[in-house]
């Protein structure tokens, strides 16, 4: 995956990509920051999009999820500073900001690459269950599943993890010329078989790659056991 990632800039220095945060990249971004410099990688023209971004009060802390992106990866390549974006999650019109966001990508070229991984219950960024197809970058409502599942950044203490984040959406994710998801864990195995043998439905944002025509899935022994192949 890091070859493929390392490989992609490679082949075209001003890549425009979108970039997950949470556990399961944590593994694959150490790889890209390990390859880019045997591989000498000029990240000089790359900008970066983040995913998503938790909706939280103002305050001296950094916002989590650009935190995280600033730890694992983006403070260990060198990307401009003026090269990457995220949502703002204490913006004080968070629709306004949505907005800019969207045109953002949009004067980017859009996105070239998306990096994705899948949540237990399907979701993709931050589109929960119910996000339809034509969603652009929005505020999420979080399911209690999303809450669980990032409390490791709060920690552990669930009724810390704010409610609310802004997400990139399904049609801004479908827009990206090329879709690698990534899932690791028996937890994510019966999303993974609903998102590739399932219908296509709100029900599994994650179903909606199946509209898209270059999407690569990656999945460790775990995540795979539920499909049918």
């Amino acid at each position: 995956m890091a070859q493929h990632v390392v490989g992609a800039i490679a082949m075209k220095p001003d890549l425009t990509i979108g970039l997950p945060a949470g556990r399961t990249p944590i593994l694959l971004y150490g790889e890209i920051v390990a390859a880019g410099r045997a591989a000498r990688l000029d990240w000089s023209r790359v900008r970066t999009f983040n995913l998503d971004e938790f909706v939280t009060p103002d305050g001296p802390a950094p916002q989590p999820f650009r935190q995280f992106m600033h730890d694992q990866l983006l403070s260990l390549v060198p990307v401009p500073p003026a090269h990457v974006d995220w949502p703002n999650g204490r913006a004080a019109d968070l629709e306004a900001e949505c907005d800019r966001y969207e045109r953002a990508i949009a004067s980017a070229g859009g996105l070239d690459l998306v990096l994705l991984g899948i949540g237990a219950n399907g979701h993709i960024g931050f589109n929960e269950p119910g996000s339809v197809v034509t969603t652009r970058t929005h505020v999420a409502q979080l399911t209690r599943e999303s809450l669980a599942a990032n409390a490791w950044l709060f920690g552990h203490e669930i009724d810390r993890v704010p409610s609310r984040a802004i997400t990139m959406g399904i049609a801004t994710i479908l827009d990206a010329r090329s879709i690698v998801l990534v899932a690791t864990g028996p937890e994510k195995a019966a999303a993974v078989a609903a998102m590739v043998n399932g219908a296509i439905t709100s029900a599994v944002p994650a179903s909606f790659l199946q509209l898209h025509a270059d999407v690569t899935v990656l999945l460790d022994d775990p995540a795979r056991r539920l499909l049918l192949l």
